[in-house]
């Protein structure tokens, strides 16, 4: 089969598409072949040599895919061969084949294209998994998300509407605020020019956030405590600013706040099954009534992976990118 690889770490143009094995269903998998794959800054990161596959998995880039199934493996029931589908992945969905776990497949939402449909699994699971799971959302309270214009900060500002919270997001630019306006955030900041701690507190009449999705770690830490309600909870999911900072202890206590880190890719296949099962239940019918639904930027064939990496790394996407890959 036909796969993007990476030969060294390096830049974009590491990413190379050649001819590889194709792999095969074993017991408790699925054989998908893909139609589309989402691109997200793990990706970069593996490509760049930061951030490699867990043990066992494909050392091929891709954490996300859409297409049908191929074939089944042993042990495998309650899917059939055709079905389509899109699936959370330990890597390997840069390749018109990908050996899926059947616990991280998912069926593609009602009213979803399936091409489309790769820019769900990742960011599905990373929002409901920690803006839900971990912080414990609920109707009412205000989340503050940073990066919103993002594929992970769309996907979020669109579930908390949906569960009835209030949103706030930063951005570097007015087109992404109004495209995050047009999501439903209501309290938009300018990061180039604002300040998110006091636009925030005097949008919530002092309050602040209660609940934090941060993607930029150490930069923003303190100020993430900063802004914090009372009994506020922040949930660092990324690094781009930096992986040690300064965590003032005495504030976070004087909120009665908590700071939590988490990470989607390396967690053991029975916790990745149960985060899927639980977007499957509560998340899919959102996407199927048309709550949430995935925002696709631009999409790349399957060769120009590297085109599609320097895209997302110049940061003016508003969404998600894909690879067309059938």
């Amino acid at each position: 089969m036909r796969a993007i690889t990476i030969r060294t770490p390096g830049g974009p143009d590491s990413l190379r598409l050649e001819d590889v094995p194709a792999p095969q269903a074993g017991p408790g998998q699925v054989l998908v072949d893909v139609v589309a794959a989402g691109v997200n800054r793990a990706d970069v990161l593996q490509r760049q040599g930061h951030y490699p596959p867990p043990p066992g998995a494909s050392e091929l880039p891709g954490l996300e895919v859409s297409g049908r199934i191929a074939a089944l493996g042993e042990g495998v029931g309650g899917w059939a061969v055709g079905d389509e589908v899109c699936a959370l992945l330990d890597g390997g969905g840069y390749a018109e084949q990908v050996a899926v776990p059947v616990g991280q497949l998912l069926p593609v939402p009602d009213g979803v294209d399936l091409a489309d449909a790769a820019a769900l699994p990742e960011v599905a699971c990373t929002v409901w998994s920690n803006l839900v799971s971990e912080a414990g959302l609920t109707e009412g309270e205000t989340v503050l998300v940073h990066g919103g214009s993002s594929g992970i900060g769309t996907m979020a500002t669109q579930v908390a509407r949906a569960l009835g919270a209030r949103v706030a997001v930063t951005a570097g630019s007015r087109a992404k605020l109004e495209a995050c306006r047009d999501l439903g955030a209501e309290i938009l900041v300018n990061y180039r020019e604002e300040d998110f701690v006091e636009q925030v507190r005097e949008a919530t009449d002092g309050r602040g956030a209660d609940v934090v999705l941060d993607v930029v770690g150490a930069k923003y830490l303190d100020r993430n405590v900063q802004v914090l309600a009372t009994g506020g909870r922040l949930v660092v999911i990324g690094l781009q600013g930096g992986a040690t900072g300064e965590l003032n202890l005495g504030r976070l206590l004087t909120r009665r706040g908590r700071v939590v880190a988490t990470s989607l890719r390396a967690r053991p296949p029975e916790e990745k099954a149960a985060v899927v099962a639980a977007v499957r239940e509560h998340l899919w019918p959102l996407v199927a009534d048309g709550q949430v639904r995935p925002v696709v930027h631009a999409r790349y064939p399957l060769a120009e992976a590297a085109a599609a990496h320097t895209a997302l790394e110049e940061s003016a996407h508003i969404g998600k990118i894909v690879l067309d890959v059938s």
